[in-house]
């Protein structure tokens, strides 16, 4: 009773942070060997030159709902030019807060020193610019973004620090922010993505405290660089729950924050079937441990403006291979500038769309040719997604399979049909215009 009095008329900054509790074994049952040799390797090294170091962040939240984690980061109060000294492979990077990479085999471990509680430069609408203060442990533990990621793990002693309730907050799956969550987004706006992004993701429900000054503050995403805001569709793309974390994103009224996430929102522009169904295939395929193209989902989710730009080119009277080339050109502005795709993938995408109207010529040397194509794989996938949601006959699907694993003289039998099959529909459709033009002069 008394807390939920305190919830109701205190500031959340004063009840949920400061004062460090230490969690044993025996209430967490996270095991040292859960960790990754060369995140355990790099924490023995720092605490053995006499440093404090612990497992931190996303890590440490994954492992206490039973999920492996992807990466293990580390904290650390050795500053990065110790660091640095005490592993041969590392290397410092980051310019607004530098960090070090520290290589173990075919691991790389990001070790970060403990953040000071002193902000070196806020603009005027008190986003931080530069953040270069090293600190303690507690200092660190405030600056973190969410009660869940503000969790450390020693693996010597196995037990985890926790500051502000994050295990009580994980076990509920609640989002927290730590301190006053308006002054937080406005430090660094991109904190309201990843509100979204971790609670569709990990299936949390944002608090109240937490959620209620994003609407006020969303259009501040609109001055982040789009490099930045990128990174971050990225990550929500590749979450493994990306439906769920743009359904958060509407939940939590992220409008008008870029135009690819807008898009892909809900009943955005994009809302199309083959968008939905790229969604799906990739969550599928990272929950399966999969790789996955960024170029290919990137391709399925801009598809619906490209197909449309090319049906617009074909009624104008266009070839088939020239529509397409027409309907990529006029979208390559719209596509590389106000969606801020990088060129990377940017030109992945163009190579899946360039090769659709192939698939659909199947005669002479042209399936060879097309066969023979680097992104030919890609290609093919994306026709099949295509043909999936009855964009392209499946007999098309099936002609494509059998040509790729057939033998030479399959292969000539296959190209012999479908020259057949295209002169009885050249000539069944001669047959049907005459007898379209006969039935008009004899209405005249």
């Amino acid at each position: 009773m008394l807390t939920n009095w305190l919830h109701r008329v205190l500031p959340r900054k004063s009840i949920r942070g400061g004062r460090k509790r230490e969690i044993p074994l025996a209430q967490h049952n996270i095991q040292a060997d859960e960790l990754s040799f060369a995140a355990e390797k790099v924490i023995t090294r720092l605490q053995k030159e006499g440093y404090q170091a612990y497992v931190v962040g996303g890590a440490v939240r994954d492992l206490l709902l039973g999920v492996t984690p992807k990466d293990f980061d580390v904290a650390t109060n050795a500053t990065p030019e110790q660091v640095r000294k005490l592993f041969r492979r590392s290397r410092i990077i980051g310019r607004r807060f530098p960090i070090v990479h520290v290589m173990v085999g075919p691991e790389t471990i990001e070790v970060t020193t403990f953040r000071g509680g002193v902000v070196n430069s806020h603009n005027e609408l008190g986003r931080i610019m530069k953040d270069a203060s090293f600190g303690t442990l507690e200092q660190d533990a405030m600056r973190r973004d969410f009660t869940a990621n503000a969790l450390y793990y020693d693996p010597q002693r196995q037990v985890i620090l926790d500051f502000h309730h994050g295990i009580e907050d994980i076990r509920n799956r609640r989002l927290v922010m730590i301190g006053n969550p308006l002054e937080r987004y406005q430090e660094d706006p991109v904190r309201m993505l990843r509100a979204a992004r971790l609670s569709g993701k990990l299936g949390f429900f944002v608090d109240k405290y937490t959620s209620k000054p994003i609407a006020e503050c969303a259009q501040l995403l609109q001055r982040e660089p789009p490099a930045r805001l990128f990174d971050e569709v990225l990550k929500i793309l590749f979450s493994g729950n990306a439906q769920a974390c743009l359904r958060q994103m509407a939940v939590l009224r992220l409008k008008n924050t870029h135009p690819l996430l807008d898009a892909l929102m809900p009943g955005g522009e994009s809302d199309d079937n083959i968008v939905a169904l790229a969604l799906h295939n990739t969550d599928e395929r990272l929950r399966a441990d999969k790789s996955v193209s960024m170029g290919f989902v990137l391709a399925a989710v801009l598809w619906p403006h490209i197909r449309d730009a090319w049906q617009r080119e074909q009624a104008a009277g266009m070839r088939t291979n020239a529509a397409m080339n027409a309907a990529i050109a006029s979208e390559r502005q719209y596509v590389d500038k106000r969606w801020g795709v990088p060129q990377r993938y940017s030109v992945t995408m163009r190579e899946i769309w360039s090769l659709q109207p192939q698939f659909e010529n199947m005669r002479g040397a042209r399936p060879y040719r097309l066969l023979g194509q680097p992104r030919f794989r890609a290609a093919f996938d994306f026709m099949c997604l295509r043909a999936t949601l009855g964009e392209l006959p499946q007999e098309t699907v099936q002609w494509w399979q059998t040509f790729q694993h057939g033998s030479d003289a399959e292969r000539e039998q296959l190209i012999c049909a479908a020259m057949q099959m295209e002169k009885t529909s050249t000539r069944q459709k001669r047959y049907r215009n005459r007898r379209n033009k006969q039935s008009k002069q004899e209405e005249v």
